[in-house]
């Protein structure tokens, strides 16, 4: 799909009382454990991480919110751009607050960012993405994923929102992965 193409610039951010408002996600998959007894096959969830060509660490796929879209199209929209995977937006995982000098400007001079995080169970991964040239995606297990991130705020986005969530999702469903097909 050539024709995606990544937003870029800051003229259409949103912001709120000084705080850059940002939204993002942590898509996720279930693989097989590969180890079975009879028919229960033991699965596995993967969380989907990016590296940053700005230093180490993985990251997961987050971005400006605009005017012009709601907090969840801006988290699918950053999935895409940055990750390359489509799914579906399952949850809000909650809001996570986070300093970054790379996006201080006139709005936020502390560069100050509250990201609105979701859980997105993945169905595609796309061959081709906007952000390709620049980042690659890993697939890790939640313990590797929480020693690979690069911030602190996205591990607990991972540890307390995520994992909580996922958790919570397959106690009140009783069953053990119930947002497969």
């Amino acid at each position: 799909m050539s024709d995606l193409v990544a937003r870029t610039g800051r003229h259409q951010q949103r912001y709120e009382a000084g705080c850059r408002l940002v939204a993002g996600c942590i898509p996720y998959k279930y693989r097989d454990s590969g180890e079975s007894s009879d028919e229960n096959l033991e699965r596995i969830v993967e969380v989907l991480m990016i590296n940053t060509p700005s230093g180490p660490g993985l990251l997961f796929p987050k971005g400006g919110w605009e005017n012009d879209e709601t907090v969840e199209e801006a988290a699918v929209r950053e999935a895409i751009e940055e990750a390359g995977v489509r799914g579906d937006l399952m949850d809000f995982l909650g809001e996570y607050d986070f300093r970054s000098k790379t996006h201080q400007d006139e709005f936020s001079p502390e560069g100050l960012c509250r990201a609105s995080m979701f859980a997105l169970l993945v169905k595609e991964e796309l061959e081709s993405w906007p952000e390709q040239s620049t980042r690659s995606r890993t697939w890790l297990t939640i313990p590797e994923a929480a020693e690979s991130c690069r911030h602190a705020w996205m591990r607990e986005a991972l540890l307390q929102g995520f994992s909580k969530w996922h958790d919570q999702k397959m106690e009140s469903t009783g069953e053990e992965f119930p947002d497969e097909d």
